[in-house]
């Protein structure tokens, strides 16, 4: 019951594509990013909005995303009321968000994705923050999950 009440309320953070787009095996295709490949102003805005939506847990004030930052599947997808809804969850669980730490950056053929292990108070805390990029360099989506440790295992070459 607890971890269909979790999921529940991760899905609120997700911000979800709109449209089913079909898309072959290339485009489905993920490849970490070198680090000297990586672009500093857009890690460093994938980790400030990401860094946003989980303090909230903190503080419950959300400073809306605008048009220039996320796409608008997650501007209309993140609002302060279901991020209230799951802080209070992950509050309870885990205790206050303390920060996140970059733990690998990938790419697709669309998209960059920005995986951050994300800490909290409590030790019990193994959680994880994608964050994802598109092509105009906006954020498409954010999605917290249960840390995967075998992640990059399952990258296709």
């Amino acid at each position: 019951m607890k971890k269909a009440i979790l999921i529940i309320c991760l899905s609120l953070l997700v911000g979800c594509k709109s449209k089913t787009v079909s898309r072959d095996t290339e485009d489905l295709k993920i490849t970490k990013v070198d680090p000297s490949e990586i672009n500093s102003g857009q890690q460093k805005k994938a980790y400030d909005l990401g860094k946003r939506v989980l303090e909230t847990c903190n503080t419950s004030k959300f400073k809306p995303f605008n048009e220039t930052e996320v796409t608008k599947s997650v501007m209309e997808n993140t609002t302060e009321e279901r991020l209230t809804k799951t802080c209070q969850r992950f509050r309870q669980y885990y205790g206050s968000f303390v920060d996140l730490k970059l733990d690998g950056v990938y790419k697709t053929k669309q998209e960059v994705i920005y995986r951050y292990h994300a800490t909290y108070t409590k030790k019990v805390a193994n959680k994880e923050l994608r964050v994802f990029v598109n092509e105009e360099n906006l954020i498409s989506a954010i999605k917290s999950m249960d840390w995967e440790e075998n992640f990059e295992t399952k990258l296709k070459e």
